[in-house]
């Protein structure tokens, strides 16, 4: 229902029971999310609600009134302060405009509104950051009407041309300001059409910004923001071939004739898909084969002159006659990933039913005719962007380094033997401003390897890495292989001797490496430095974190408390500590900083 393309009106209406439905998914986030505006907000929050709630977040709302968004921020009565917003998402829009430029105006008057404008929303800004959370604020989208036709666009006091002057500004400030987004209705208003997305009868009537029909759209927009900032993106590509990366059957048509490339329309229409994917391995997106096919056939599909993809642009290729959600459910057990980090893309509609029928939480999309399967896939928001670290740049290559140690370990029968052929070497530090979005991104997005899943935003964690009352580790792990990046975190609580871990969490792909045990080391060493004599560690059982609810008990810690709920409470007497790590080679720096 909520999934591209979705019904506008159909949402409209139904709004009641798809939140009732929704209520049901387990393990909601709950994260507190303020909305101001600039104009009436009405459906907005219900509407929003309902994709954070797809997303796997359970949002409580403070609303603010009508066109109230510069004082309920400036002149904060205490409100917002008090309600400690998660995220606080500022509903502006072409009318917030005060001072927009009349046609043939000087260059110096129109300068001036635009300082005035701008400065304005600096005020807001600067005033939202004393909330210390993340801030999503619109930018803004093109007038119904223009007095000079085209020369809008370009002359100095063309309202076009002095919109697009206000949205680079904006996205100067995004760009230099940590925890500050756009959400784009300029693009989202050009992509609906214009003259759809607001309606003068609902404004000059109730003030309503947008149409009906395209709210709905900006609340996905918006949800994408914040799901993304929580860790609830998607990870996965997992991609069909015949008839869905190329035109034609593989297995009958051979290289030479399936559809691929600029010769033909038909081609070209793929050719986009296997761009949009390639182009996705950039932000750290994983691509993944999952095709009924004979493995070979399947490969020869990327030698075809035309095919952007090549078979190692894959970290996990499926070519077999099994059926795709057997296939999907390995593919999420090789990767070590959740199959609800899946984004299933096949053009088969009876195989996307069978896909949704039975494979735990993989979002299938709906695709129409080849011409828009790039844009029905990026439409879909599943992999948006609010941080890009190297780490995630690397992500793809990482994983396909993680097929190459697969097949290493099958080669040996002795696992420690196959432990020390990988030649590992960690680096452990402090989270610096440099590592800071990557640990963040970690903080947010890990769930299995994870005892307290406790949340952070970038401000968050910035505050407890400079903190005198806390320990902040991370770890990288390398081999011969490659460089896994920062894969593991730990943020300790000092409390007189005591340390309380509040954070400890590792990524899934360096599992059963010892990575854990390299820095429970790390960590013994920084708490003796500082005195620290005890480490109090807590385990908080949630709906993915299973395989680590005795992760403590194998450090040798002691079980001090356990309720009815799963969760418990270890200890461990660090004066008889032994070191445990034997197969990382420790060195004293990070790699590559």
């Amino acid at each position: 229902m909520l999934e591209y393309p979705f019904d506008s009106d159909y949402i409209l209406q139904n709004k009641r029971a798809i939140k009732k439905q929704l209520l049901q998914k387990p393990a909601l986030l709950d994260k507190k999310i303020a909305v101001v505006s600039g104009t009436t907000i009405g459906e907005l929050p219900k509407i929003l609600e309902l994709f954070l709630l797809d997303a796997g977040i359970k949002p409580e709302m403070l609303v603010g009134e009508y066109a109230r968004y510069y004082e309920e921020i400036v002149f904060d009565d205490g409100t917002l302060a008090a309600f400690k917003p998660d995220i606080l998402f500022i509903n502006t829009n072409i009318h917030s405009i005060d001072a927009m430029p009349l046609a043939g105006e000087s260059r110096e008057a129109v300068d001036e509104k635009f300082k005035s404008v701008t400065a304005k929303f600096e005020t807001v800004w600067k005033a939202a950051e004393k909330l210390g959370c993340p801030v999503i604020q619109n930018n803004f989208e093109y007038p119904r009407v223009r007095v000079m036709g085209n020369r809008e666009a370009y002359d100095a006091s063309g309202k076009i041309r002095f919109i697009n002057r206000l949205n680079e500004y904006f996205a100067d400030h995004a760009e230099r300001t940590m925890g500050f987004f756009i959400n784009d209705i300029n693009y989202l208003s050009s992509w609906y059409g214009l003259e759809r997305w607001s309606d003068p009868t609902y404004y000059n009537a109730y003030k309503y910004a947008q149409s009906p029909d395209a709210m709905p759209l900006l609340c996905q927009s918006v949800a994408n923001i914040i799901k993304s900032v929580f860790g609830k993106n998607k990870k996965a590509l997992m991609l069909d071939l015949d008839n869905t990366l190329w035109g034609g059957v593989i297995g009958d048509d051979g290289v030479e004739g399936i559809k691929l490339g600029t010769e033909a329309p038909e081609g070209i229409a793929y050719s986009e898909l296997q761009k949009y994917a390639k182009e996705l391995t950039g932000i750290g997106v994983i691509l993944g084969v999952v095709s009924k096919n004979e493995d070979a056939a399947a490969r020869s599909g990327f030698t075809h002159p035309s095919s952007t993809l090549k078979t190692d642009d894959f970290a996990i290729f499926l070519a077999n006659w099994n059926d795709k959600s057997s296939n999907l459910a390995a593919a999420a057990q090789t990767l070590s990933l959740g199959s609800d980090s899946f984004v299933f893309v096949d053009d088969n509609p009876a195989e996307r039913e069978i896909v949704r029928s039975y494979s735990d939480g993989v979002t299938v999309v709906e695709l129409g005719e080849p011409e828009r399967y790039a844009e029905t896939v990026s439409a879909g928001g599943y992999f948006e962007v609010t941080s890009l670290s190297d780490d995630d740049r690397k992500r793809a290559a990482m994983y396909r380094e993680n097929a190459a140690r697969a097949t290493l370990e099958q080669s040996f029968v002795n696992y420690g033997e196959y432990l020390d052929s990988l030649e590992m070497k960690g680096y452990f530090g402090p989270v610096t401003d440099e590592r800071l979005a990557r640990v963040t991104q970690l903080a947010n997005k890990s769930n299995q390897f994870n005892l307290t899943t406790k949340r952070y935003t970038e401000s968050e964690i910035r505050e407890v890495s400079q903190s005198n009352n806390h320990i902040c580790l991370c770890g990288r792990l390398a081999d011969k292989f490659g460089d896994n990046g920062i894969v593991s975190v730990v943020i300790g609580r000092c409390d007189g001797n005591i340390l309380h871990v509040e954070l400890w969490l590792m990524s899934c792909r360096v599992l059963k490496r010892d990575m854990e045990l390299a820095m429970l080391d790390e960590l013994v060493k920084k708490c003796r430095e500082r005195g620290i004599t005890q480490i109090i560690g807590y385990y908080y059982k949630t709906a993915k974190n299973n395989m680590v609810s005795k992760l403590y008990e194998t450090f040798g810690f002691t079980l001090t408390e356990e309720s009815e709920t799963g969760d418990s409470v270890w200890s461990l007497d660090l004066a008889s500590y032994e070191f445990r790590n034997k197969v990382i080679e420790i060195t004293e720096n990070f790699k590559g900083e």
